[in-house]
């Protein structure tokens, strides 16, 4: 079932879903699956399942020599995402990448991912890799977001990348992209990233999830301004709590985004990560009540494969 399709079902009530990403290769599924098991009392009507970009590795060839390796290390998303459709008949919703990926690959993912019957991707250009000063699209890729949407939207057009051929069973994918209620840090402008926002909704995109934020303003401000654009489709806004210290600078270096000075305070003032954890659960309650009371459709929970805080919040919420 569609993203878009569960919203509509849902008559104006706010649904619940979160975002987990894959375990590091060699390590098993069972602790993804303890992770999720506590949320499911909330009937999320589908589960994001991240991909991760590929990155170098050195291995030690003795002699004091190494070898620069390129590998991924939590592939599996498709699998993953299989497997937790079948465990707990819930929909998927796997983050198909430009980068690291060439066309024909993607093409044979989203073949992959309609024989599994899965119906929504989430399409994303993906971050630079940890080397690289800015994004480098691979060879034979899509350069950006808008790109990949578009190739998407071809094969539920029926039409693949170089064959010519009489199709039966076309794919039906509901696409979901990013949105950023604080712009893309590559972006010079609010304005400016929300035409590029309109470019990826007018070549197919049906929904869009939106980066995380901690200020519901920034949210309202994003949405009013994407409505006077002309871009329709649901904008689910994405929620991830405080937990350590780190975060004041970490979140807003990697993802540019601005923390509350009540907030900041908050956290400045407590003893230990404990005391943190509570504060950004506390605040993750009170934001998502006023959105859930605003009428939102989804909202989206950035898990990071830990279900303890998510559990809390959404005890207060749902």
């Amino acid at each position: 079932m569609k993203v878009t399709q569960h919203i509509e079902a849902a008559k104006g009530e706010t649904l619940f879903s979160f975002e987990i990403i894959p375990p590091q290769k060699g390590k098993s599924i069972q602790e993804l699956y303890d992770n999720i098991d506590p949320l499911m009392e909330f009937k999320p009507p589908f589960i994001d399942v991240t991909t991760s970009r590929e990155e170098f590795i050195y291995v030690d060839k003795g002699n004091g020599l190494l070898e620069k390796k390129l590998t991924r290390m939590r592939p599996g998303t498709l699998g993953i995402c299989a497997s937790i459709k079948h465990k707990y008949n819930v929909d998927t919703v796997p983050h198909v990448l430009c980068g690291g990926f060439t066309k024909e690959e993607t093409e044979y993912l989203l073949v992959d991912c309609h024989y599994l019957g899965i119906d929504n991707v989430m399409a994303l250009r993906g971050d630079a890799m940890k080397d690289e000063q800015s994004f480098v699209p691979k060879q034979g890729g899509n350069d950006f977001a808008v790109d990949l949407v578009k190739q998407i939207n071809q094969l539920n057009c029926g039409k693949y990348l170089h064959d010519v051929m009489d199709v039966d069973n076309k794919a039906n994918f509901c696409i979901g992209v990013a949105g950023y209620p604080e712009k893309h840090l590559e972006s010079p402008s609010l304005i400016s990233d929300l035409k590029r926002l309109k470019e990826k909704v007018d070549a197919g995109a049906d929904y869009v999830v939106t980066q995380m934020f901690f200020d519901n303003a920034k949210y309202f401000e994003f949405v009013a301004k994407a409505r006077e654009m002309g871009i329709t489709v649901p904008i689910i806004p994405g929620i991830k709590p405080i937990a350590v210290q780190r975060h004041l600078q970490v979140l807003p270096q990697i993802f540019r985004i601005d923390l509350p000075e009540d907030l900041i305070h908050a956290v400045d003032q407590c003893k230990n990560n404990a005391d943190i954890r509570q504060v950004g659960i506390e605040w993750a309650i009170q934001q998502s009540l006023e959105l859930k009371a605003a009428g939102v459709p989804v909202l989206h929970y950035y898990s990071m494969g830990k279900s303890e805080n998510i559990k809390q919040i959404a005890s207060k919420i749902f």
